[in-house]
């Protein structure tokens, strides 16, 4: 994942660089998905008119009657030349088979509940699917839908407020896994900074941060009364970065300015909507990592460790005099692109709840019925919660999971911030635990989320005891009582920004 948080794209940012997928990108992936259902009742539809079975048209287009079937049931689109040879034996042209409206209401029905049963409602309810078909009538299917596309409506009522950050990462994932969650710009960046102060390697010092700083046209300033809802304040007209006196033992001196100064060369705007914010954070945040870990030396310590089957967050961390966490953010940059390796990871609160995560290894993450990861639990089993039971802290804690989607092998840490301690998971799927310590540990778990009876519904003897007589009061932070934060800045005082900047500015 980026080194911070996830996140969407703004308004004026070039084409290459990262953008999320907004909602014309999910409404266009919706349309795919049903223009494929729509293609297949129309095939459907000809075949049978024809008096044809699908082994008769599978036969006259030279495939397998099992892919004529998939295409027929929208789960294949199948090439130009495939439709050119359909068309060709159905006794019809492409365009006939091309067109957009189903080919009878009773299609149009049932493709609106088939679209219904793949997307993230039926998912995160956990529901079978049905098989849609002449044994159900119109009305059996037009409840379903209309029961499907209630709680659809509830999720969005619900999602109006401050479930718009929820939504944002959501649709920021997508796009991190599209990339494999690497952005060549900002690694190309990232290179031309580092070679503008003279870095040669080894980890990157206060001095060349300070330097950099400089060479962009900005002078630093130490405060004492930095708006306390800030880690920085830049004033552009004056070219200054304010920063505070006294840093945080658990964050990295030299963070806040290169985050400062990576939102001046990504060019960032003032935010228009909170995805906006959300992408501009993980740009800066993404640049940053990129500059304390540039890739040519990150990837040639990588390679090495991986033909030596001995890849380590730790050794990554130590190499570059940064944290453990930034270490992991920036493996997942650099694993799939240039090492060809799969990858998930995890920040999860001491409670159970997601901070952050990122996968492209197919391990499947709790969510919500809109598809938002951040905020849920995950399972007691994995080892992004295991982890929390270690009494040793000092050593890395290697675990495999076995789960629905496969088997997986976690390397995590337990760290610490003013709100608590978190875990720092970084997983592979089974076959690639080869190129990693600790490959060899006997911590194994098994996991049967998203089934409730895995850890999520106490056993049946315990909960016949105590369903009717506990009464636990919950520590509800404050945060999720209140509504998201407003403003350009979610979060930040403006006003109180605006006078700090009239006090501190040159006279």
């Amino acid at each position: 994942m980026v080194a911070a948080d996830p996140v969407t794209e703004p308004h004026r940012t070039p084409t290459s660089s990262p953008t999320a997928a907004g909602p014309a990108d999910v409404d266009a992936a919706a349309d795919a998905e049903t223009d494929a259902l729509t293609l297949g009742r129309r095939i459907r539809k000809l075949r049978t008119a024809r008096k044809m079975t699908l082994d008769d048209l599978a036969s006259a287009v030279e495939r397998a009657p099992s892919q004529v079937s998939m295409i027929e049931n929208g789960k294949r689109e199948p090439r130009l030349s495939m439709l050119h040879t359909i068309a060709l034996a159905l006794g019809t042209n492409v365009d006939e088979l091309l067109k957009t409206d189903a080919p009878s209401e009773r299609d149009a029905l049932e493709i609106a509940v088939e679209r219904a049963q793949r997307g993230p409602v039926f998912d995160a309810l956990g529901l079978q699917r049905i098989r849609v078909g002449k044994s159900q009538n119109d009305e059996t299917l037009q409840t379903i839908l209309t029961l499907h596309n209630e709680i659809e409506r509830l999720h969005r009522e619900r999602a109006a407020t401050p479930e718009e950050a929820r939504r944002a990462n959501a649709e920021l994932r997508a796009t991190m896994r599209g990339r494999d969650n690497y952005f060549a710009e900002l690694e190309t960046m990232a290179s031309e900074l580092l070679a503008a102060v003279g870095h040669t390697g080894g980890p990157l010092s206060q001095q060349l941060v300070a330097d950099m700083a400089s060479h962009l046209g900005y002078s630093l300033h130490y405060v004492v009364d930095l708006p306390h809802s800030t880690r920085s304040v830049t004033d552009k007209r004056n070219g200054r970065i304010y920063l505070p006196t006294e840093q945080s033992a658990s964050r990295d001196s030299r963070s806040p300015i290169l985050q400062a100064f990576a939102s001046h060369l990504c060019r960032h705007d003032e935010p228009r909507n909170y995805a906006d914010f959300l992408r501009q954070r993980v740009e800066a945040n993404y640049l940053t990592a990129a500059v304390l870990l540039p890739e040519r030396d990150a990837v040639k310590m990588l390679t090495e460790a991986k033909n030596l089957r001995r890849i380590s967050m730790e050794d990554l961390r130590d190499a570059f005099a940064v944290s453990y966490e930034t270490a992991a953010h920036r493996f997942t940059n650099l694993a799939t692109a240039r090492l060809g390796i799969p990858v998930h990871f995890m920040k999860v609160n001491e409670s159970g709840t997601i901070i952050k995560a990122y996968e492209n290894d197919s391990v499947r993450f709790p969510s919500d019925a809109l598809g938002a990861i951040d905020g849920t639990t995950v399972c007691r089993n994995w080892t992004a919660r295991t982890v929390f039971d270690v009494e040793d802290r000092f050593s890395p804690w290697y675990q495999y999971t076995d789960t629905p989607n496969g088997t997986f092998w976690c390397t995590s840490r337990i760290e610490k911030a003013k709100e608590g301690e978190y875990s720092v998971s970084v997983g592979v799927p089974f076959e690639h635990v080869k190129w990693f310590r600790g490959r060899e540990t006997p911590h194994r778990a098994v996991s049967r989320c998203p089934d409730e009876s895995c850890c999520r519904r106490a056993p049946t003897g315990l909960a016949d005891r105590w369903a009717e007589q506990s009464w636990p009061a919950a520590r509800t932070p404050t945060s999720l009582l209140a509504a998201l934060p407003t403003g350009a800045f979610p979060g930040v005082d403006q006003t109180e920004v605006y006078e700090f900047l009239e006090r501190h500015a040159p006279r």
